[in-house]
């Protein structure tokens, strides 16, 4: 998603721990994960790589997506504190029914080709089957892939209906490391996560020049309307799901404080996950706690093992 928005991959990681530990802290949903979002990353590269211009200097493009987020971040507290929750109650309840299909086929779709061992250049739901339908008649599909992602989903769904207690995903990610390791499944062609880079960003607040801010405040307002969006629909439809009521207010105010840490670290505006939220409420997170320590997680992984993952197959996170 980092690279989708013009930005060193590794940005996206510290995008997900700030947003993770602010959320948890001013968000109100008990199951609701942020982070880096597809339909946020190509609105943000056309706001920033118009202002980094040819040089395509990678430490301005940072600084341009973390004030992009702080200005994201003031829009959303802003829209809270005014009161403008009432959008949510404008979303019926067959509206979230289908909002919540809808979700589940553009994750199924948008995962396929991952699974199948080979990647789609396509944006929306239409061209991206498409291209994964095009893949298959191509010949695309690599074996290897498709049988330890296959192989994952397996491990997930079965333990998911025989063991419920015994958490499926983690199995399933332990097992394809291993396997990944035992078989070689890189030198088959397997695409495998790679060692993660070191370290943790420091504060910083990002400085831009006074001409680059209208821009910026003009995708401010884009980027905002559509997390927005987004997020409501998302947070009304899992909170329907559970019996839970959304506090539309406070979730602004819980979006914004998170795109405000992510900007003051290094990172870029955040938006609702819903496949992440999905994987979450599947692995039974009862609060936000989830969030607290998937970013506890991937700050051990990056200050003490950032190699832990790098035989982690991508088609088993397809599987996930």
């Amino acid at each position: 998603y980092a690279e989708l928005a013009g930005l060193p991959a590794i940005t996206g990681l510290y995008t997900s721990i700030m947003c993770l530990l602010a959320y948890a802290l001013f968000g109100p949903s008990r199951i609701l994960v942020l982070g880096p979002d597809s339909s946020l990353g190509p609105m943000i590269a056309a706001t920033i790589l118009p202002l980094v211009g040819a040089d395509g200097d990678p430490a301005k493009a940072v600084a341009l997506a973390s004030m992009l987020a702080i200005l994201v971040s003031a829009f959303m507290i802003a829209a809270g504190a005014a009161k403008l929750g009432f959008v949510a109650d404008l979303f019926s309840k067959p509206t979230q029914i289908g909002y919540m299909n809808g979700l589940a086929l553009t994750i199924l779709v948008g995962q396929l080709p991952k699974l199948f061992g080979f990647s789609v250049d396509a944006d929306g739901f239409i061209d991206e089957l498409r291209g994964f339908v095009q893949g298959l008649v191509d010949g695309d599909t690599l074996p290897a892939a498709l049988a330890v992602g296959v192989a994952g989903l397996a491990v997930i769904l079965v333990l998911n209906k025989v063991a419920p207690k015994i958490p499926g995903v983690l199995v399933a990610v332990v097992g394809a490391i291993i396997a990944s390791v035992v078989f070689s499944l890189g030198d088959e062609g397997v695409s495998l996560v790679g060692t993660l880079p070191q370290g943790f960003p420091p504060f910083t607040i990002p400085g831009v020049a006074w001409r680059d801010l209208g821009l910026l405040v003009a995708g401010a307002l884009g980027i905002t309307l559509v997390s927005l969006t987004d997020t409501i629909s998302t947070s009304s439809a899992f909170a329907a799901r559970t019996g839970q009521e959304v506090d539309a207010n406070q979730e602004m105010i819980g979006i914004g404080t998170a795109n405000l840490a992510a900007g003051l670290f290094q990172g870029f505006p955040v938006s609702t996950s819903g496949s992440r939220t999905a994987v979450a409420e599947q692995a039974g997170a009862k609060s936000q706690l989830t969030g607290v320590v998937g970013a506890a997680a991937i700050v051990a992984m990056l200050l003490v093992a950032p190699g832990l993952m790098r035989n982690l197959p991508q088609p088993v996170l397809a599987s996930v």
